[in-house]
C-alpha cells in the first residue's frame, strides 16, 4: 500500500555558528610546516579523514608533529633535512589532495616513495600532477604509466621549467609550487583560468618569494618556507551546506562566523546571489594572507540562473549543494563546464541527476555539467551518496525541505570533511546547544 505523504516540521537555522577549519588550507598549511626549519604551529586544522591522511603522510617522512584534541598542531620541520624515505607505503585513504600535493615533495627526497590509496582513490587520474613533474626531472612510475595508483616515486634532484596546464588545477600547481622551492632554478606554472591560490598565500605568508602574473605563478629554488603561527579558518565549502539550508528553509536568518573568504572560494556566493540569494559578506581580518569573514544568509524565493562555465572551477567542490538550491529555483539552472565533476570521489554528476530524480527532482545531466528545473517539491526517499561527502551532505540539505524523511546510504563518508556536520546543522536549528 503507498505511503500517504506528510508535513514535516522545518526548523529555521538562526543564530551564529563557525564551521570547522578549511580542508585545503590544512593540507597546504601541515605541508609547509614539514618543509620549514623550526617549530610550526597551526590552530583550527580541519578533523576530517582527509587532511589525517596529510597529517599522516607527513609523518611518514619522518617529521614530528604533536596534536590535541582541540584541532591544534605543532610540527617540527627540519628542512629538506629531515625528510626522509618512509619505511612503508602512504596510504592516502579517499585523499586526492593528498597524493598529488605530497607527490611534489616525494619527487624530491632521495629513496623510494610509495603512494597508495582506496579504491575510489585507486580510479582517479593522477598523470595530470605526474606528467608535469617527470617533465622537472622526477622519476614516477605507476599503473597505466603513471595514471593510477600505487605511485611509486624514486626522489631525487629536481629543476625549474616552465609549465602550461591545460587545464585550472590547484593541486596540481599546489605540487609543482611545491617541488618548485625545492628544485635548482625558476619553475613557472601557466594555468588556462584561475584556481584557488592557497598556495601561494600560504607559502608568501611564510616568507618564499613567490611572483605572480595573471594566471602565472613562480618561485625560485630552492628556497624553504620560515616556520608558519597560524589559524586556519573555516572552510567555505563546509559552509556552502549550511547557506544552502539557510536559502531554502523559511525563516532563517543565519550567521555563519570566522570563514575563509579568500576571492577564488566565494564563487557559489556570486552565483546563489544571481538566483536572488540574500547573502551578506563582512570581512573581519586576515589569517595566514586568507581574508577571513561573515557570511549572514537569509531565506530568499530562488530563481533559475546559469553560472558562467569560466568562473565553474572555482566552486567545483559545492556545485552538489548548488544543484540542490536549484530544485528550489523558479525556472531553468544550467551548469557547464564542470566536467572535473565526473572524476571526483564518484562520478558527481551521475550521482546528483539519479539522487535528484528520486526525490521528485527534475534533473538533465550533461558531459560537464548538468541542467536542473525548479522549483519541485522534494519527496523523502533513499539516496545514495556513492561515499561521496559531499553529495551524501547535499542531500542532507534536501531533506531539510522534503515532505518526508531522505535516506542517505553510505552517510559515514561525510567524516571525510565534515564529521562535525550534523552537529553544527543541528545548533543552527536550535536542536542542539554548543
Amino acid at each position: 500500500m503507498r505511503r500517504g505523504r506528510r508535513t514535516k516540521t522545518r526548523l529555521p537555522l538562526t543564530g551564529r555558528i563557525s564551521v570547522p577549519g578549511d580542508k585545503s588550507i590544512s593540507h597546504r598549511a601541515l605541508i609547509v610546516a614539514a618543509l620549514a626549519e623550526g617549530r610550526s604551529s597551526v590552530r583550527g586544522l580541519n578533523s576530517g579523514a582527509d587532511v589525517r591522511a596529510t597529517l599522516a603522510a607527513v609523518e611518514a617522512l619522518g617529521v614530528r608533529v604533536a596534536y590535541d584534541d582541540n584541532y591544534q598542531v605543532q610540527v617540527y620541520g627540519e628542512g629538506m633535512g629531515g625528510l626522509r624515505e618512509p619505511g612503508g607505503p602512504i596510504d592516502a585513504g579517499n585523499s586526492g589532495t593528498t597524493v598529488r600535493t605530497m607527490l611534489g615533495v616525494a619527487a624530491a627526497i632521495e629513496g623510494l616513495t610509495v603512494f597508495i590509496g582506496d579504491r575510489s582513490l585507486s580510479e582517479r587520474p593522477m598523470l595530470r600532477v605526474v606528467a608535469p613533474l617527470r617533465q622537472m626531472g622526477a622519476r614516477i612510475d605507476g599503473r597505466a604509466n603513471g595514471e593510477l595508483l600505487p605511485l611509486v616515486v624514486r626522489g631525487g634532484a629536481l629543476r625549474g621549467v616552465d609549465i602550461e596546464l591545460s587545464v585550472a588545477s590547484a593541486q596540481v600547481k599546489t605540487a609543482l609550487l611545491f617541488a618548485g622551492c625545492l628544485a635548482t632554478g625558476t619553475t613557472s606554472v601557466i594555468e588556462p583560468g584561475p584556481s584557488r591560490d592557497h598556495t601561494e598565500r600560504m607559502l608568501s605568508a611564510a616568507g618564499v618569494a613567490v611572483v605572480r602574473s595573471g594566471t602565472t605563478v613562480s618561485v625560485d629554488g630552492p628556497q624553504l618556507p620560515a616556520p608558519l603561527n597560524v589559524r586556519v579558518p573555516g572552510d567555505m565549502s563546509s559552509a556552502a551546506f549550511l547557506i544552502v539550508a539557510a536559502l531554502l528553509v523559511e525563516g532563517s536568518d543565519l550567521t555563519i562566523e570566522d570563514v575563509g573568504i579568500n576571492p577564488t572560494r566565494t564563487g557559489l556566493i556570486d552565483a546563489l546571489r544571481a538566483m536572488g540569494a540574500d547573502i551578506e559578506v563582512i570581512e573581519t581580518g586576515t589569517e595566514g594572507g586568507e581574508p577571513v569573514g561573515s557570511i549572514r544568509v537569509r531565506s530568499s524565493a530562488l530563481v533559475g540562473a546559469s553560472p558562467d562555465p569560466a568562473a565553474v572551477p572555482t566552486f567545483i567542490d559545492e556545485i552538489p549543494v548548488l544543484a540542490i538550491a536549484a530544485t528550489q529555483a523558479e525556472g531553468e539552472t544550467t551548469i557547464r563546464g564542470a566536467s572535473e565533476l565526473r572524476v571526483k570521489e564518484t562520478d558527481r554528476i551521475s550521482a546528483l541527476v539519479e539522487g535528484i530524480t528520486a526525490i521528485g527532482g527534475r534533473a538533465e545531466a550533461h558531459p560537464d555539467g548538468m541542467t536542473v528545473t525548479g522549483s519541485t517539491p522534494l519527496r523523502g526517499a533513499d539516496v545514495d551518496s556513492l561515499g561521496d561527502h559531499r553529495v551524501a551532505m547535499a542531500f542532507a540539505v534536501a531533506g531539510l525541505v522534503a515532505d518526508d524523511n531522505i535516506r542517505i546510504a553510505k552517510w559515514s563518508c561525510v567524516d571525510t570533511s565534515f564529521p562535525e556536520f550534523l552537529d553544527v546543522l543541528g545548533r543552527a536549528q536550535g536542536r542542539l546547544t554548543a
